[in-house]
């Protein structure tokens, strides 16, 4: 398996698929980057060079006990930029993975970026204070803590349906997409999710989202429970000078299964500048190049 040496020694593990212009898939909280199998494999069949990779303490990387703060975690980002020697990528973040997007590129420049799009992304900041009313009360991330330490496997259990908006009426996914979504949740260490849990929490991306200057395509599902859109997405949109909101009308937090065609396509057109028109219905979201024809505008 492929792995890279962070700054301090820790070993991430990644995916280097495809050729062509690069698309790093940030993944989201408390997942690895296997949450990305249906974007990976679209992107990559459609010309490009998709690299993932698991957040320290998650998934196959190393469980340390230290560095789950948002500027270790964008040095991880950096370490695997310049250990692949990626230039023009597209950073693409989900949730938690939107943070490391802005404080990369706010720390370490645009020199290898040439766009970034942002997720059902935790930014601009989560926590209420006193300069920032619209966000969410601390009680509600306290909660999160309690329930973790109390019993991880049951609180994440629990938290799948939430995350895709699935009820006993509404089945948004399958049970098995449930038990992949926990499978996934269960490889990261309680260490490493309660840590980044305060790190997405209470950290504040104001500041790092004012010094963008690049195109930036912000995502977000007006039904999302998890990371409401009044108190990110549309925020952050406003604090982007070149930044493009897109709505999901009704759709919850984990849209990369629930609305899995529609993100594909989106992203495809935003890093190529392809107009993609589908020629015939789609079953899966995963679809084989030639059910696409394709224009540039």
């Amino acid at each position: 398996m492929p792995f890279l040496e962070s700054a301090d020694g820790t070993e991430i593990y990644y995916n280097d698929w495809g050729s062509g212009t690069p698309v790093v898939l940030i993944h989201g909280w408390p997942f690895n980057s296997d949450m990305w199998e249906k974007q990976a494999n679209f992107l990559a069949l459609n010309g490009l060079r998709v690299i993932t990779y698991d957040r320290r303490g998650f998934g196959r990387s190393e469980q340390t006990w230290t560095g789950y703060d948002y500027d270790t975690l964008s040095s991880d980002l950096n370490s695997l930029m310049s250990e692949l020697d990626l230039a023009g990528a597209t950073l693409v973040g989900f949730s938690m993975g939107g943070g490391e997007v802005v404080r990369y590129l706010s720390s370490y420049g645009k020199g290898r970026v040439s766009k970034a799009v942002l997720i059902s992304a935790v930014t601009p900041f989560l926590l209420k204070t006193p300069d920032n009313p619209e966000g969410l009360e601390e009680k509600v991330f306290d909660e999160i803590e309690a329930n973790l330490l109390k019993d991880r496997q049951g609180f994440l259990h629990q938290f799948a349906p939430q995350f895709y908006g699935r009820s006993a009426l509404n089945h948004t996914v399958s049970e098995s997409v449930l038990e992949w979504s926990r499978a996934m949740a269960y490889t990261g260490s309680l260490r490493s999710i309660l840590q980044t849990a305060e790190a997405w929490a209470g950290t504040d991306f104001r500041d790092d989202l004012r010094q963008l200057d690049i195109p930036v395509r912000v995502i977000h599902g007006t039904n999302d429970a998890t990371v409401p859109i009044d108190a990110s997405g549309r925020r952050s949109a406003k604090l982007i000078s070149n930044a493009t909101l897109t709505e999901y009308d009704g759709e919850p937090h984990g849209l990369f299964i629930t609305a899995a065609d529609r993100l594909n396509q989106e992203l495809l057109e935003f890093i190529t500048g392809m107009r993609i028109v589908l020629t015939e219905p789609a079953d899966e979201a995963i679809l084989p190049i030639g059910t696409y024809s394709t224009t540039f505008g």
